[in-house]
């Protein structure tokens, strides 16, 4: 048994996950898991820089996660970084101060590719499919701030593909309005179209089992759904419902006004200006999947790329 520290630093969030994880057994006991929204993306996709104020949210964040980690007496640490340092022209300046932050370990933040971004997802959302009962092919959806990540397999990833359409980034683009507005909602879907088309060229979508949703906006959606007076992670891990279940949900939470997310009692404030982007980019590629696949089966699990990064810290 090795205890590890897993932090996942997105365009919208920053995850922080020590666990005790048994490699060969492949099974991970949860210690600490925790969210916060930073925000680390904001304006990227405008300015091609990061925002010194996320730059400093986030930072700070991260001293508070490696304090955490080294009170946890974590023997490993992996943090990883996506779109957003990926994207921006100021990413040193992120990468030198989380370096100091993880001085302690060693630590320095690591920008994957989208390849293996979706393996690390795929390997920590899958594992407990197998033992009920759900077969595959799967296709594993991470829908992130800035980019979405298509995996397809069953045991292993067969074939993947990240794609620049997420929560935050459409946000920016597109729904300005208070309600978006049908013409700020009609761009984003062709925008969103667009990029399901390219992972749809290199990840079929044909003979997919399940569809299984990562990350907030499911989770927030899947929330919404299932009509929750709060938040609660363990009625919504590997739930699984039809398909227009999940559509009715994600255009309810495009339309409504901010005023009536953040009066949601599932909503993270964090959420509450970006969900509807994030629900149109999950109602647009259920309804591709479920048309071309067939499957009646879309899974949200709260398991995901942060699993598979504390998994990695074991190998």
């Amino acid at each position: 048994m090795t205890r590890v520290g897993a932090i996942d630093c997105g365009t919208n969030s920053i995850r922080l996950l020590v666990a005790d994880v048994d490699a060969a057994a492949g099974k991970l006991t949860d210690v600490v898991r925790r969210m916060e929204v930073v925000r680390l993306g904001y304006g990227v996709d405008r300015t091609g820089m990061i925002d010194p104020e996320a730059m400093r949210r986030t930072v700070a964040m991260a001293r508070e996660y490696a304090a955490q980690c080294e009170q946890a007496g974590v023997e490993a640490v992996r943090f990883v970084a996506t779109s957003a340092s990926r994207d921006a022209g100021n990413a040193h300046e992120f990468v030198a101060g989380v370096r100091e932050a993880f001085s302690h370990f060693g630590v320095a933040p690591e920008v994957v590719s989208g390849a293996e971004e979706a393996a690390l997802s795929f390997r920590g959302a899958t594992g407990e499919l197998r033992p009920l009962g759900i077969d595959g092919p799967r296709l594993v959806v991470d829908l992130g701030g800035g980019s979405t990540e298509f995996v397809r397999g069953i045991d292993s990833v067969e074939a993947a593909r990240s794609v620049d359409i997420g929560c935050v980034r459409m946000t920016e683009r597109h729904l300005r309005s208070d309600p978006p507005t049908e013409a700020e909602i009609a761009a984003a879907a062709r925008d969103i179209d667009e990029a399901i088309d390219l992972a749809a060229g290199e990840v079929d979508f044909r003979g997919v089992a399940a569809l299984v949703g990562l990350a907030g906006t499911v989770t927030t959606i899947t929330a919404h759904a299932l009509g929750l007076p709060t938040y609660d992670a363990s009625r919504i891990h590997l739930t699984t419902l039809p398909p227009d279940a999940v559509l009715t949900a994600c255009q309810s939470l495009l339309h409504m006004t901010r005023a009536d997310r953040a009066a949601l009692p599932f909503m993270h404030p964090g959420r509450v200006d970006v969900i509807g982007a994030g629900a149109l980019v999950w109602h647009q590629v259920v309804q591709r999947v479920a048309s071309v696949s067939g499957t009646s089966t879309v899974i949200t699990s709260e398991h995901d790329i942060l699993d598979g990064i504390a998994f990695s810290c074991a190998d």
